[in-house]
């Protein structure tokens, strides 16, 4: 077992009350889960302050409580370690405590507001075609090697990282791909990570429910290139308006990769079609199975970074060209007659709805009409939701505004909220169905010959969580039996 005063190393410690020669047996930072001989670090998180739970912690066996505040009374044979912020002190400590697993593999982070899935996804399965072992921390799951574990959050807290990083190492990753979410890098909870590469894919409005302004939102993504050692690589979409400026203060090895201007990555289309992307890549002609021209831009970080890894670009080309993307992105399901096409999307914000119905726009012929399903998620960003709506509306020829994870608000109000900005001529194509499997059978109902379905804001999920209670639902099963009844 670990001994504490080795893990306190690489921890800005204020004070100490207590012994700290003896072996920890866990790192946690929920108290329900302490165990007996272990570090309780009282984290103050954005709804509850850990140094509420520091008796329970004691009383379920902490040895050690790390916090900000000193409690007024010491409980007798518990070591006491003051510190500035827990938040840095728990990845340091749970870093230190797993003995720096990332430092034995190559991490790449991929952040950025549509993408991540996409591209970390892709990465995972290229370097495992490659040949090497590799681990995935992602929204859809974790995979220590093909091994699936599931995933409860884009970016776990720092603790649990750290302890699936090591899992990882002893497992035999040579690489590991992760998303960084926002809220990750703000937390803290990639802290005590070495990454050896990170990647920017886009920014658009998302999370201000969170980071209360775009600005602020912009500045925590750029935190994480501004942290990057000069050791990694950065690697940025410079078609994005705000692409350059995540490289202006990293010490990373700078690179950009473009669809529009010259680049160390530059990207042309040559055919974007129902059968995939034909594209010239660095050069390279390539044929990908992925549609659409965000996939264009997701291939293009991915080959970047195999690239700025040491891969052989023909090599990357040939494997890329075989790989089929992340589940529920852009999913395609067909009726069983191949009549009516529905694509599942976790298209959540109003830029990636957009990008999604663009790239149906370019696929459909002039007769196919587009029917849009879409809600909004409850307790987030309400800013977003008449924006939603009106991209459906402008985007489809029909649209059925439904509820997606209404969590703890009323559907029907966030209905109203996404219904408020339509205009007349907008509100003549939606419908409004606030039950979701009986929004999607509506809209398979509604198809014909030819017309395409788009299922948005899900995606992988399986789960559709009200008042606190996550009931099973998959956005792909309930359109397949959709498709099933009608050809009954």
């Amino acid at each position: 077992m670990t001994v504490l005063k080795d893990i306190l190393n690489t921890v800005a410690v204020i004070e100490i009350t207590g012994p700290t020669g003896f072996p920890v047996s866990g790192i946690f930072i929920d108290s329900r889960k302490v165990e007996k001989g272990a570090v309780f670090v009282a984290v103050k998180g954005t709804l509850t302050d850990g140094h509420q739970y520091i008796d329970t912690a004691i009383a379920q066996g902490a040895q050690v409580i790390v916090c900000e505040t000193m409690p007024a009374q010491l409980a007798d044979g518990v070591t006491y370690i003051k510190v500035k912020d827990c938040t840095l002190a728990a990845g340091d400590i749970a870093a230190a405590y797993y003995d720096f697993p990332s430092k034995d593999m190559k991490v790449v982070g991929v952040t950025g507001t549509n993408g991540k899935t996409t591209v970390t996804t892709l990465l995972h399965q290229l370097f495992t075609k490659l040949g090497y072992p590799c681990g995935l921390i992602s929204t859809v799951q974790n995979l220590i090697g093909t091994k699936a574990e599931a995933a409860t959050h884009t970016t776990p807290d720092p603790i649990a990282i750290q302890s699936l990083l090591a899992r990882m190492r002893d497992a035999g990753c040579a690489y590991v791909f992760m998303e960084v979410s926002s809220h990750a890098v703000h937390q803290n909870r990639i802290r005590g990570i070495a990454f050896d590469g990170a990647i920017f894919t886009n920014i658009t409005h998302d999370h201000l429910d969170y980071h209360k302004t775009f600005d602020e939102y912009i500045r925590v993504k750029k935190r994480f290139f501004d942290d990057l050692p000069s050791t990694a690589f950065a690697l940025t979409n410079i078609d994005d308006k705000r692409g350059a400026v995540m490289l202006q203060n990293t010490k990373a090895a700078q690179h950009a990769y473009s669809l529009r201007v010259p680049a160390d990555i530059k990207g042309q289309v040559l055919e974007n079609n129902l059968s995939g992307l034909v594209m010239i890549v660095d050069g390279h002609e390539a044929h990908f199975r992925m549609i659409g021209t965000f996939n264009a831009y997701n291939l293009l970080a991915v080959y970047g970074a195999a690239k700025y890894l040491g891969q052989d670009a023909i090599e990357v080309l040939a494997a890329l060209s075989t790989l089929q993307g992340a589940p529920g992105r852009f999913e395609s399901i067909s009726s069983r007659n191949e009549q009516i096409l529905g694509i599942v999307d976790y298209a959540h914000t109003p830029d990636a709805l957009l990008n999604v119905l663009a790239t149906i726009q370019q696929l459909r012929n002039n007769a196919e009409q587009i029917i849009t399903v879409i809600g909004c998620g409850g307790d987030r960003d309400k800013a977003k939701r008449p924006l939603m709506a009106q991209v459906a509306a402008d985007k489809s020829d029909r649209t059925i505004l439904t509820s997606d994870n209404p969590r703890s608000e009323e559907p029907d109000a966030i209905l109203d909220d996404m219904e408020a900005e339509l205009t007349f001529a907008q509100k003549r194509k939606v419908l409004r169905i606030t039950d979701r499997k009986e929004a999607i059978k509506t809209a398979c109902s509604l198809a014909m010959p030819g017309d395409i379905i788009l299922v948005a804001g899900k995606g992988h999920e399986t789960y559709q969580e009200v008042k606190g209670v996550r009931h099973h639902f998959d956005d792909r099963e309930v359109l397949t039996d959709a498709f099933n009844l009608l050809n009954k």
